[in-house]
């Protein structure tokens, strides 16, 4: 049944799973007593002899599926969880899955295990356990490729019972408990593995250009690199407050001042704010810098990144070599071609119905905002026009877009336009609707820097919790200069919510819940 039309399981009430662990209980108790006989290593032994896997099996001898009652000659030793049994007088039937979730059959006869066996097979073998068998690859005679076993043990008992396989968890018991959800829900499987392709191909696309991967501290004396609440600890080796990093920013740049002209890095970032659809307090990042380019030169990176990504999640389906990808709901969305790249003020005036520019005062910006009931926290110029822009824009876009061109005053790490006065060098790649990326002309001249941040601390003064501070030692680096770079920050749950279609929570495997 597919995860769209699956309903949804009702749980087991807490006496039905009680009364469930107490006799399982005593089967573990029972396999643990026999350990030493034919079942070996008790309730959970600490290996089994495995000699093929599932999915190897099924990829050798699919092909008897079209032989009913056929043979293959050849013995296997698999293991796999029970997702299905139905015992018979004589015969056993069993369907063990493998962590990806492909499935086979295992038969226990009583021809080929003994009575002794198979009465002990169906007295122990839960829904859930992980199972061991041993014995010949056929087609039964149904036409459905099969173990029939001649030899099984329990690999790991199962103390609480199994949800529906047959309905479909709600959201929040697929968040919380994700090891059920990754049993159950082939979707949960697939997240899993698009983001392992889309990380891979990450580094394969900077590999390809020269750059190397580093890693920077999480733990922080200043926090810095985006205007963000950090969540604030303390060490008592050094007895000093400390910040889990809001991002490595700063710290990849004094690596650009040391000579690292390509790094990146993919990594945790931490931010003390809310949680939504497309918010995780801790989230998967990766920025990178590149020396002697600017924005465009960024931006174009960053376009075949996430090309490459696409490309990469539709290897072995029928969109190979494309890059258009295929949403949870089955919308497909094309991430291919030339992205448009737009005016943050241009874009912004065009859908107000009137010019706003860099010097549009703050007081005509706050009308704007008030007859628009856009409300905005210690609102200044810079604030208040993107603020509006995503009152006025931002659900126009549907196709990804690089927005180009922001105010200074909300950009402090941002080199000024080397053309339009007022305004930095910085995009936005929004796609789906919502911000995946952010690229810079870097600021890299330390006096201009000394002075943004000092701004930005009387920002922090007058109440902006996301204000930064001045960084001394990131200012002592930028002092035995930088090189003109680009940069790029790119979340990673957001760029699976590009290719998936699925809101943050999906595409975190286990994200923090309360």
């Amino acid at each position: 049944m597919s995860d769209q039309h699956a309903p949804e399981t009702t749980p087991l009430s807490d006496e039905e799973v009680f009364e469930q662990k107490r006799v399982r209980l005593e089967k573990r108790d029972k396999l643990n007593a026999l350990a030493g006989d034919d079942l070996g290593g008790g309730a959970y032994p600490v290996a089994v002899p495995v000699t093929s896997t599932i999915p190897e099996v099924r990829a050798t001898w699919g092909h008897l599926e079209a032989e009913p009652d056929s043979q293959s000659g050849q013995t296997v030793g698999i293991a796999g969880r029970v997702v299905f049994q139905r015992n018979t007088g004589k015969l056993c039937f069993a369907s063990l899955q493998a962590g990806d979730g492909t499935r086979i059959q295992a038969m226990i006869s009583l021809a080929s295990v003994g009575e002794e066996s198979l009465a002990l097979y169906k007295e122990l073998v839960d829904l859930g356990d992980h199972l061991f068998v041993s014995g010949e690859v056929i087609s039964s005679r149904r036409g459905e490729l099969s173990v029939m076993v001649n030899e099984w043990s329990i690999a790991a008992k199962a103390i609480a019972p199994l949800p529906n396989m047959y309905a479909e968890l709600n959201e929040e018991s697929r968040v919380r408990q994700r090891y059920l959800d990754l049993i159950q829900r082939e979707r949960a499987r697939t997240n899993v593995l698009t983001r392992a392709k889309t990380m891979a191909s990450l580094r394969q696309t900077f590999a390809e250009r020269g750059f190397i991967e580093v890693e920077t501290p999480m733990l922080q004396t200043m926090h810095g690199g985006a205007s963000a609440r950090p969540f604030v600890t303390h060490s008592n080796a050094f007895d000093t407050e400390l910040y889990l990093r809001i991002a490595p920013e700063l710290y990849l740049k004094r690596a650009a001042v040391g000579g690292l002209e390509r790094v990146f890095e993919i990594n945790r970032n931490f931010r003390n704010e809310g949680a939504d659809s497309t918010h995780s307090p801790e989230f998967a990042m990766l920025e990178s810098y590149q020396a002697y380019t600017d924005y465009n030169g960024i931006a174009d990176l960053t376009q075949a990144l996430v090309q490459n990504a696409a490309l990469a999640t539709n290897i072995g389906t029928e969109r190979e070599g494309s890059h258009v990808v295929e949403w949870a709901d089955g919308t497909l969305f094309d991430l291919g071609g030339e992205w448009d790249r737009i005016s943050m003020y241009g874009s912004l005036s065009e859908a107000a119905g009137r010019e706003i520019t860099p010097e549009t005062s703050v007081e005509e910006l706050q009308a704007i905002a008030d007859a628009e009931g856009v409300e905005v926290k210690l609102p200044n110029h810079g604030k208040l026009v993107e603020e509006l822009w995503e009152h006025f824009v931002i659900d126009s876009l549907t196709k990804p877009t690089f927005v180009m061109d922001f105010p200074v005053e909300t950009s402090p790490l941002t080199r000024h336009h080397r053309s339009i006065p007022g305004v930095v060098e910085k995009w936005d790649l929004y796609i789906r609707g919502f911000e995946l990326a952010t690229g810079y002309s870097e600021l890299i001249d330390p006096v201009v820097q000394r002075e943004r941040f000092v701004q930005q601390a009387a920002e922090a003064a007058r109440g902006d919790v996301e204000a930064m501070n001045v960084d001394e030692e990131f200012l002592r680096a930028l002092e035995h200069a930088m090189p003109p770079t680009g940069g790029m920050g790119m979340g990673m749950d957001r760029l699976l919510m590009a290719l998936t279609g699925l809101g943050i929570r999906e595409t975190i495997l286990f994200p923090l819940v309360k």
